[in-house]
């Protein structure tokens, strides 16, 4: 099931097939829930149609690519990509143990594979950041999708608009800075690299896209039941976690101190519902041009 990775991406490809595939396993009941209804309201404003087929990149545990193949109907095809093997391999066993026949998963990297196109719709739900080079990514899709088809993808807006990101990044910036050296394998760009939208809207024009919209979506994210559980959320996942698990048993002394700080500022968002963070998403929609 290996593929062949762009040597720019085997770091975040270690990364997300080790550390980062345990701890969002630890975790999928919150991101599951917080990231899915970003990922609802984008195929309510930009849904695919029956009998398309479609591909999710970045398709993780695959839950979207399951929610994709319902809306398509049993004449319909999602294929569903990622570069982690573990999430492929998960994803695959639960698809063939909910009966989906019109699923199915492949391990790959959207830079350089051979998606195996053509696609009448592809998706993306916070799957589409951590490329090396964005722009090959982007132009790689395309080339994969039929003309005239469209693109949907969810991408994080700035932290300042996801106060869980910020303040827990906020506070682990007073101890700790990100590590020159570590030997844990980083995530690559970032989760926050397609916030920009001038930025983004000019690597998908240069990606050959046309009719690039952009559209803000605001929700309350889940990040716990409660203080205690959004702490150790914000401690293992995003970029307060990420700078924590690079520094590793270095940072062991601090990680009390840290906590206590971060529990304090994300009291703010806590309630009788569990915590709830404001959180702030791009859904970007492009098209394929027509030959």
């Amino acid at each position: 099931m290996k593929a062949e990775v762009a040597p720019a991406n085997e770091e975040s490809t270690e990364a997300w097939s080790g550390p980062l595939f345990e701890r969002f396993v630890r975790f999928r009941p919150y991101v599951a829930e917080g990231l899915g209804q970003h990922g609802e309201v984008a195929m309510s404003v930009h849904p695919p149609r029956a009998g398309d087929r479609v591909l999710d990149v970045g398709c993780g545990f695959g839950d979207t690519t399951c929610r994709l193949a319902g809306l398509i109907g049993a004449d319909g095809e999602a294929v569903g990509v990622d570069v982690s093997e573990p999430f492929v391999e998960l994803a695959t066993e639960e698809a063939a143990g909910a009966g989906l026949a019109n699923v199915s998963y492949r391990v790959g990297d959207v830079q350089i594979a051979d998606l195996g196109g053509p696609f009448d719709y592809v998706f993306s739900r916070m799957g589409v950041m951590f490329f090396a080079n964005p722009v090959q990514a982007l132009r790689n899709v395309r080339a994969a999708m039929r003309p005239g088809g469209r693109a949907c993808f969810v991408v994080w807006r700035r932290k300042l608009d996801n106060g869980w990101v910020h303040e827990a990044e906020r506070v682990v910036e007073r101890y700790l800075e990100h590590p020159d050296e570590t030997e844990e394998p980083t995530c690559g760009p970032g989760p926050f690299s397609m916030a920009d939208a001038d930025v983004v809207t000019e690597q998908l024009a240069i990606a050959g896209f046309e009719s690039i919209e952009l559209r803000r979506s605001d929700l309350p994210m889940r990040m716990g039941a409660d203080l205690d559980g959004a702490v150790d959320l914000t401690m293992a996942i995003g970029p307060a976690g990420e700078v924590l698990r690079l520094w590793g048993d270095r940072a062991e002394e601090i990680r009390p101190r840290i906590a206590a700080e971060i529990r304090a500022v994300l009291a703010q968002f806590a309630t009788d519902d569990g915590v709830l963070a404001p959180s702030s998403t791009w859904i970007i929609s492009a098209v394929a041009p027509e030959d």
